[in-house]
């Protein structure tokens, strides 16, 4: 997965229907530049520079995968989605909207395409309040000093008047926090990691993760299935269920929900193809005395890929002890979760096929499957 940025944008508007002007703004930068963490209030300010009507300005915090000059290039195409006809050469006139990055991680560069810092942040009381208003001790890289004391020195006296309405924040409408605990599953290279990880960054979550890459065994399975199969299976058991059990019931207040890119059930669903049958009653027997105990997650998603999507993404991963995996095998898997899901009455299940789809890599696709799993 690509690092997460965070991103200082300012936005303004002072033609034609303002607000909504910002709001489409807003939608766009959620839609194709990354998740709106915050949006401050709105003020409505004097024009400066030039003649014309009062302008509304914002400023909002995003997180983003975009590098610096990519995230400008979306903000250029949403400006001209929205209307923004650039005329003058200065660039001081009436527009439609406005979008400035101001601030980009602590970065510090100059290109034709881009400068962060924004270089007139710092004079101007417009960009400066609202950005105080939720970035109040984020440090100005260059200037070292927080962007609460660059306002209080900032040399514009111009006045920056509270607007009485506030935009709507994108991400508000997947109703994630509605859970206590959502399990995200999926065959070999489905994708479940890198999607509960993305959704525990969006919408503060707290995130469980498997913790296959410390189980020794695991490689020595895949070289000598037979021989090992029975000892992987059971401590993987072993190993989910203290960690299902010690993570739910931790409670953190700073979090609104649990996700993780696993269920205990798939201990069953694994050792039902890799174990003999005398050797699986066993390990059904010890399964359910321990499955009775844990938790179960209040929404189930399960992310179907097609066998040959799989195999790609394994191959590209590149993990040495999963590249001889077999179709069969995985084929064996997606039966045996399928099965499992169809005779399911105790939980909310959800399937959905991302065979075509690439969340980590494409933003729509990312909005597509949070908008299947809202959909429910």
């Amino acid at each position: 997965m690509h690092p997460f940025h965070k991103v200082y944008i300012a936005l303004g508007s002072n033609k034609g229907d303002r607000m909504k002007h910002l709001q489409d703004a807003i939608d766009l930068v959620f839609k194709t530049v990354g998740n709106i963490q915050i949006i401050s209030r709105i003020y409505n300010t004097k024009a400066t520079g030039f003649e014309g009507d009062d302008f509304l300005n914002c400023c909002s915090i995003v997180e983003t995968t975009l590098s610096a000059e990519d995230t400008m290039k979306a903000l250029l195409a949403i400006e001209t989605e929205l209307g923004r006809v650039r005329t003058n050469a200065s660039g001081y006139e009436s527009r439609t909207i406005d979008l400035d990055i101001l601030l980009y991680d602590d970065l510090v560069m100059d290109s034709k395409l881009l400068r962060v810092p924004h270089l007139k942040m710092r004079e101007r009381r417009f960009v400066l309040q609202p950005l105080s208003d939720i970035a109040g001790a984020v440090k100005h890289p260059t200037l070292k000093k927080t962007v609460s004391e660059l306002l209080e020195v900032c040399p514009d006296m111009n006045d920056v008047e509270p607007f009485h309405i506030w935009l709507k924040n994108p991400s508000k409408q997947f109703n994630f926090s509605d859970h206590n605990y959502i399990a995200i599953e999926g065959n070999i290279g489905a994708g479940k990691t890198s999607l509960a990880t993305m959704i525990a960054n969006d919408f503060n979550a707290k995130l469980i993760l498997e913790r296959f890459a410390d189980n020794p065994f695991l490689p020595k399975f895949y070289d000598e299935p037979q021989r090992y199969a029975f000892t992987l299976e059971m401590s993987f058991l072993a190993d989910r269920y203290q960690q299902i059990s010690d993570d739910l019931s931790q409670l953190d207040l700073f979090k609104d929900f649990i996700v993780s890119d696993y269920d205990i059930y798939k201990s069953l669903i694994f050792s039902k193809i890799t174990l003999p049958e005398d050797e699986f009653k066993l390990y059904r027997k010890l399964f359910y005395l321990m499955y009775k105990d844990i938790a179960k997650p209040d929404l189930y998603i399960y992310l179907y890929q097609n066998t040959a999507r799989l195999q790609e993404n394994i191959k590209k991963r590149g993990r040495d002890y999963e590249q001889n995996i077999e179709n069969d095998y995985l084929d064996k898997i997606n039966s045996g979760y399928l099965e499992f899901l169809k005779n399911q009455t105790e939980l909310k299940v959800k399937i959905i096929d991302v065979s075509e789809k690439d969340f980590v890599g494409n933003r729509e696709d990312y909005l597509w499957v949070l908008g299947e799993i809202a959909n429910i």
